[in-house]
């Protein structure tokens, strides 16, 4: 068992590589009565056509990932939820565009509830008749988010600047594409994505680590696995001609949504993990100083109504995608647009966007970091989301405190092109 050491976070992290292939992460926390497993896979809503090396590919339903996260739970004993009630612990899961987590919380009971997660997951449970059950559940899902504005709103967008790649679908898929899915899909997707070598366990908290690693390698020795095999996973070959710039669409809402994406083109991405995570860092200052709370151009466009409480914006860097988006409720869609865009566009002229201003932004963003470093649920559920190979988490103050201006600016001419940007409105329905 490897330990590495970040002095000064006071953290220690273990990490061993199991002979199954499953990658185990202890992070001990002896102040904390809590403690949290996830059990994840690098597998989600996206990775609906793939592979191994040789083989047929296979295009499967789209929401299956999702789908297979709910009846993972269900065994033919009975709810996997009640025994880890009756061991004192909250259960959940989750499922991405590219993840599939499983997770408990408690302060006793804790290998009890880790062998549990261990089991339950690596131990599918399908049959024809509960599929089946499970559609008319998940339409019902499919349908709630349906109604819902702000879902509505962002997955217009995708539509527009990922037309062709699976990102654009609800994580739950549809309602006609669940009604195709079978207990043998299930299972196939089952055996591919959920092999050790494609999951990581990650377990923080009161624990003792070596005690720890030992209750999982005895559980995962008694098990029997297939051999290691790589998988191929297919995306669309898309380019800036295929976004489409603008639609809309009404909704019952009180006042018209707005939102502009920016799509990045994996090509463009700096090569490596530590690259590629300095590169988010930087991106995501940048946009702190163009659009931030505390800036100019926020203060100017709420001042002026072109904005709400409501505006927020976001970016993203996962497996195979990247992508800025912003949005608002505002009376005035078509300007907040074009504001939006003239800011982005312009990013490199703007007056707070210079030293000073960076390293303030650098200082905050470290210390909402320190302050997120309290929470176990955040650790437990960020941990994952920040793997870049083998950085973690943890590495992150180092790399913020590494940005310089010039690395934002050459982060916003990587991404901030106009032709690869889109915008997308909902607006109220007319009164009768």
């Amino acid at each position: 068992m490897n330990k590495k050491v970040y002095s000064t976070l006071n953290e220690k992290l273990y990490t061993e590589v199991l002979d199954n292939g499953l990658t185990v992460f202890i992070l001990p926390k002896r102040e904390f009565h809590k403690t949290y497993g996830l059990f994840s896979t690098n597998y989600g809503s996206i990775d609906n056509e793939f592979a191994y090396q040789g083989e047929k590919r296979k295009k499967v339903p789209d929401g299956i990932a999702h789908f297979l996260e709910h009846k993972m739970f269900e065994k033919k004993e009975g709810d996997i939820f009640q025994e880890f009630g009756h061991l004192g612990a909250s259960a959940n899961a989750f499922t991405s565009f590219t993840k599939t987590s499983y997770l408990f919380s408690a302060t006793d009971h804790i290998k009890d509830n880790l062998l549990t997660l261990l089991d339950f997951v690596q131990a599918p449970y399908f049959t024809p008749e509960t599929v089946e059950k499970e559609k008319g559940i998940i339409a019902q899902e499919i349908q709630m988010y349906q109604d819902n504005p702000d879902w509505q709103l962002f997955f217009g967008l995708l539509q527009n600047i990922y037309p062709k790649h699976p990102l654009h679908i609800d994580i739950a898929g549809t309602v006609n594409s669940i009604d195709k899915i079978t207990a043998d899909d299930l299972y196939e997707c089952y055996q591919t994505f959920y092999h050790p070598s494609n999951m990581i366990l990650f377990v923080v908290g009161n624990i003792d680590p070596q005690e720890t690693m030992s209750w999982v390698k005895n559980n995962q020795a008694e098990k029997n696995f297939t051999d290691i095999r790589e998988i191929y996973r297919y995306f669309p070959q898309e380019t800036t001609s295929d976004i489409n710039s603008y639609s809309s669409k009404t909704m019952s809402v009180s006042r018209p949504k707005a939102t502009l994406g920016v799509r990045g083109f994996q090509e463009n991405l700096p090569k490596g993990d530590k690259a590629q995570l300095r590169f988010r860092t930087a991106m995501n200052l940048l946009l702190q100083l163009l659009l931030g709370n505390t800036s100019k151009n926020y203060l100017r466009l709420y001042q002026e109504g072109i904005i709400d409480d409501s505006f927020g914006f976001d970016f993203s860097l996962e497996r195979s995608f990247h992508m800025a988006d912003f949005s608002s409720d505002t009376g005035r869609p078509e300007e907040f647009l074009q504001e939006i865009e003239a800011i982005l566009l312009n990013f490199a002229n703007e007056e707070e966007v210079n030293e000073e201003n960076l390293e303030r932004l650098k200082k905050k963003m470290l210390g909402k970091y320190f302050q997120s470093l309290n929470s176990l649920e955040f650790i437990a559920n960020q941990f994952t989301q920040d793997l870049f190979g083998t950085l973690t988490l943890f590495d992150l103050p180092e790399i913020i405190r590494s940005i310089q201006l010039q690395d934002c600016l050459d982060a916003g001419n990587c991404l901030l092109q106009k032709e690869a940007m889109a915008s997308f409105c909902l607006k109220p329905e007319k009164e009768v």
